[in-house]
């Protein structure tokens, strides 16, 4: 029985390029990292100069990382910062479409500006930087795209009404384009995080504070409640599936949405 299990691949992603949106901080800078580790070069991607020199510099050591300013909802920064990603390094096998941004107010005063602002980074974003690396990844019969779309993209929270609509949009955006490419090597899945310990919790905690009068460590253990791990979600821990997904043996996962959250949703 042995003898039909597969070897032990200790860098199953070598040689393969893998490009990461937010790069520069907490979740999408834990995945890079778990991504170089096995194997893989990594571009980062972002609008923060300073911040993604600052992580290619922490990252360096664990193989080829190279970073790109982007604007994930401008069509035309995406593309200029995927044809320079690929000239940099290769063509792009594994896309993690991680930039996001969330703001909060009751829908009563969402005005249009906050609506579409979450739409364009959340949704428009996967859409422009997935469509960017389809066609080289369906005429190579290879690619992973891995969306990071939140517990918000399977249930709704109050006061983030455009912010859900909009990882609502990538879910479904990641079944369709899954159904597209499922025979042409190239998956689609969604990760979905909950409250996760990076720097939107940190505002979130914030925003509990100034509203309530609650202390810092009571508003965290309120965000943490809904877990039954009675904690936060580690960007680790997201980046743990991220990896799993990327994988060339992953190939029947395909149009899914995995939840990170410690069995706060079923």
């Amino acid at each position: 029985m042995a003898g039909n299990f597969p070897p032990l691949v200790q860098q199953p992603l070598q040689g393969m390029h893998a490009v990461v949106t937010g790069g520069g901080s907490g979740i999408g800078a834990a995945i890079a990292q778990s991504l170089l580790q096995a194997g893989a070069r990594v571009t980062l991607m972002g609008r923060n100069h300073e911040r993604l020199q600052v992580q290619q510099l922490a990252l360096a050591a664990l193989g080829e990382v190279g970073f790109q300013i982007v604007d994930v909802g401008d069509e035309a920064s995406v593309q200029r910062g995927f044809a320079a990603a690929a000239t940099a390094l290769a063509p792009v096998d594994i896309l993690v479409n991680n930039a996001g941004q969330v703001e909060t107010a009751p829908i009563s005063r969402t005005s249009l500006e906050l609506w579409q602002r979450m739409l364009q980074v959340n949704l428009t974003g996967t859409f422009l930087c997935s469509r960017e690396v389809l066609p080289v990844m369906t005429a190579r019969g290879f690619g992973r795209i891995i969306n990071v779309a939140s517990t918000a993209a399977l249930t709704g929270y109050a006061y983030v009404a455009a912010y859900c609509a909009a990882k609502h949009g990538v879910l479904g955006l990641t079944r369709a384009m899954a159904k597209e490419t499922a025979k042409k090597g190239v998956t689609v899945n969604a990760v979905c995080p909950g409250y996760t310990e990076t720097d939107i919790v940190d505002r979130a905690v914030q925003t509990i504070m100034q509203k309530t009068g609650r202390s810092a460590e009571e508003a965290r253990a309120e965000l943490a409640a809904g877990n039954p791990l009675g904690r936060l979600i580690q960007p680790q821990e997201v980046a743990a599936t991220v990896l799993w997904l990327a994988r060339r043996d992953s190939a029947a996962i395909n149009g899914q949405a995995i939840s990170v959250c410690g069995g706060e949703l079923p």
